[in-house]
């Protein structure tokens, strides 16, 4: 049913008049151009038999399927010697990837894997494409695993060097479960006997991972035979209270064992929500193969914990010439209880011999950064590392991290130690790098108010022999806006605020003391009688996440209709180094409050928002400070929208995925958590909540709130919600009964924005 489009959504406050009916058809025809704006997600570069050939897949909202649709363009890339051009020769039109669930190109690029994940209990399928046709077709029953994870967390497909083999993570088959006969009776084979009305029963109850994980059996590796057999190997000897992903190869090598390196997190005692937390344990494990999986079939070789000593290792990467093995680490996150944190990089040397020690040495990289100076590294924040990162020298890795409120692409000689920043100085566009041509980047680049757009950096040399790259555009454009939204896009600017923060504290430390940062987003045109836009008021979830200075559809949609919008990182956010985001747990709903009104008050000051036209938008902890806003300054803010917005800690804390978050952040440290919070807790937790100010709120405020959501359950919502329309308040509530904590899904983003801009127009007089 879902994918014709037919959800359905309950409006709580119902009711619409005829001036608001034809608001809703004019605005809708423009928040379609926005929504249906392509996304650039994954880029690969290889030299194959006909060039060198460059292949780019890309997603795109399909409104009436309700679904994201997937399309590759490709082409072959050619360069000018003379001087430094090149040129991307894209193939006319893109080829969508209907039910796809990833493709994956081998190493030498004359290969291509497609995984068709199972509908209904269906054959997983595995595709091989060579450059003119499919070669092979490989059904996999549900008997031997269930979906391949691509879920970018514990999604891991990766080829062998010899492209024989390919390994990857996928749920687990299905346990056994208990089984009756028509008669109730208990049946020892646990077989179905269909003609005489058997059944199943539901078995134990297991933990899963929370939001977004709803259903997903256990992650578990497999390798697959894709050179001939299809035959497919559960790989042994993991334990399950270790969840595996992010698999790759072992580097190959004449006489020595071959491994599958991995990443596992730890799920033996509780399985607590993983989606946008890094706190989770977790380490960088190895587990050897034979070269035949029939010589071995019933041994199951150890598995070695690689990093032992440290509380968090992820993303591995061996170096070009197999000596060492480089891998992310959250251990600041993991040992403080912050849900995502400043990381840390690492190595471990990777015997030649492929025998591996009871113990490895870890070797620091990169470390965390507290308190960063002034325009200098504030330390990495890259959540994950290309699958192959190295330049040509293979000791210089390129990698993608926070910066402040922009995203850059980042240089590190592993030799000397050396990082630099390799996108430009000057820009506050965010830089992603997508693949890498030998020592050439390909990255994709966007801003507030321009869309993402594909650039090429050629690496040149100066005179001591110092590298830099030399950034260009495409020339033929990947793809292209609407006119419409060209044109609107076109008269709209932006710039990064410095904010001073208030009631500057001797208590804080260094970094908590400098100032925050806002984006402003505003039209360039000047106003006849100098007066301000309307402002929009942005405040991010998390809290320990970013709104970085890139390309949001939604928010280029409310630029586009005449708003400012005022994007806040308050001190917590990612990019500003550990010592001002670790100032905020404990101060939840006062310290981010004060940066965000202060935020306001600078725009204000400086003579960028009118006062009386100021609306406020927050989803998840941002409708945290979003609800917290219109209780504690009650007469700053005309309307306010929030969005699965976390309103009583009190009442969550019992109910969602994380509520070691609920502690943490209310209390400032990992020591307080307990299954069995104490009625010391729920007091505190109240008294942090928004909902401990719902006395003094009168701004009138629009609901987004999903059915599905594991991570702040909707009664959260609803609580608040009853509680203001109690004492009189206006609100309007849009119920999306599909939908999880993200509220992402292609209809309910285009519902959810359109119906924002309605209600903050209604109250703006726009």
């Amino acid at each position: 049913m879902d994918s014709y489009g037919t959800d359905t959504v309950e409006e709580l406050h119902a009711g619409l008049d005829q001036t608001s009916e034809e608001e809703f058809e004019t605005q809708s025809k423009l928040i379609k151009e926005f929504i249906t704006i392509p996304s650039i997600d994954k880029a690969w570069i290889f030299n194959s038999g006909s060039g060198l050939q460059a292949m780019v897949t890309m997603s795109q909202a399909n409104l009436l399927a309700n679904k994201s649709r997937k399309f590759m363009l490709s082409g072959h890339i050619s360069k000018e010697s003379s001087n430094l051009s090149v040129n991307f020769h894209w193939a006319p039109f893109p080829v969508e990837m209907t039910g796809a669930s990833a493709f994956v190109p081998s190493p030498s690029g004359l290969k291509l894997l497609v995984v068709r994940n199972s509908v209904n209990e269906s054959p997983t399928k595995f595709e091989i494409w060579s450059s003119s046709h499919l070669e092979k077709e490989f059904h996999i029953p549900q008997k031997v695993h269930g979906s391949v994870y691509v879920d970018g967390w514990f999604e891991g497909i990766s080829w062998n060097s010899d492209e024989t083999r390919v390994a990857y993570v996928a749920e687990e088959p299905s346990l056994p479960k208990p089984t009756f006969d028509h008669l109730g009776y208990y049946k020892k084979d646990n077989c179905l006997d269909k003609d005489i009305g058997s059944w199943k029963g539901q078995g134990d109850w297991e933990e899963e991972w929370g939001e977004a994980y709803a259903g997903k059996r256990q992650p578990a590796l497999f390798v697959i035979n894709v050179d001939s057999s299809g035959e497919v190997e559960h790989i042994k000897g993991v334990p399950r209270s270790i969840s595996v992903g992010q698999v790759i190869w072992s580097p190959s090598s004449k006489g020595s064992a071959k491994y599958l390196v991995f990443s596992g997190w730890l799920g033996d005692k509780r399985k607590f929500g993983i989606k946008y937390c890094h706190n989770r344990p977790c380490a960088v494990y190895a587990i050897r193969l034979t070269d035949d999986p029939k010589d071995d079939a019933n041994e199951a070789f150890p598995i070695h914990n690689l990093t032992k000593s440290i509380s968090s290792g992820f993303s591995p990467r061996f170096s070009k010439d197999g000596k060492f093995l480089l891998f992310l680490s959250a251990k600041t996150a993991v040992d403080s209880g912050a849900h995502v944190a400043t990381e840390s990089l690492h190595k471990i040397n990777w015997p030649s011999d492929g025998k591996l020690p009871e113990s490895t040495d870890i070797v620091d990289v990169i470390q965390v950064v507290n308190c960063p100076d002034d325009g200098c590294f504030p330390g990495l924040y890259a959540t994950g590392l290309l699958g192959d990162p190295w330049l040509s020298d293979g000791r210089t890795l390129m990698l993608s991290s926070y910066w402040r409120s922009c995203r850059v692409i980042l240089s590190l000689n592993l030799q000397s130690g050396e990082l630099s920043r390799v996108s430009p100085n000057d820009s506050d566009y965010s830089w992603n790098v997508l693949a890498l041509d030998g020592d050439d980047i390909v990255a994709v680049s966007s801003s507030p108010v321009s869309v993402p757009e594909i650039k090429y950096g050629k690496k040149v040399l100066d005179p001591a022999g110092k590298p830099s790259w030399q950034w260009s555009n495409i020339q033929k454009p990947i793809f292209k806006c609407s006119d419409k939204v060209t044109s609107r896009l076109s008269s709209l600017q932006f710039k990064i605020l410095k904010v001073p923060i208030s009631n500057v504290s001797e208590c804080l430390t260094e970094g908590a003391k400098k100032p925050i940062e806002a984006i402003y987003v505003s039209s360039s045109k000047s106003k006849e009688n100098g007066k301000c836009d309307p402002l929009v008021v942005v405040v991010h979830g998390g809290p320990h996440s970013i709104a970085p200075c890139s390309f949001s559809k939604s928010l280029a949609y409310l630029s586009s209709i005449g708003y400012s919008l005022l994007v806040v990182n308050y001190r917590g956010s990612l990019g500003f180094g550990e010592d001002a985001l670790q100032s905020l747990p404990g101060k939840v709903g006062s310290q981010d409050v004060n940066d965000v009104l202060s935020a306001v008050d600078h725009a204000v000051e400086m003579g960028l928002a009118d006062p009386s036209r100021i609306t406020l938008l927050g989803g998840s902890h941002g409708g945290f400070l979003t609800t917290h806003l219109i209780g504690q300054a009650p007469d700053k803010f005309v309307a306010a929208a929030a969005r699965n917005p976390v309103c009583n800690l009190a009442s969550m804390v019992g109910i969602t995925d994380i509520p070691d978050w609920c502690f943490f952040e209310a209390y400032g440290d990992r020591t307080h958590y307990t299954e069995a919070p104490s009625p010391e807790d729920m007091s505190r937790f109240h008294q942090m909540s928004p909902i401990s100010h719902i006395s003094k709120v009168k701004t009138p405020t629009l609901f987004l709130l999903g059915t599905m959501d594991l991570r702040v359950p909707i009664s959260n919502g609803f609580q608040y919600v009853r509680a203001l329309k109690e004492k009189g308040v206006e609100v309007k509530v849009l119920v999306f009964p599909n939908d999880n904590h993200p509220l992402d899904r292609p209809q309910t983003d285009y519902e959810s924005f359109l119906n924002i801009a309605v209600w903050f127009n209604k109250y703006c007089k726009l």
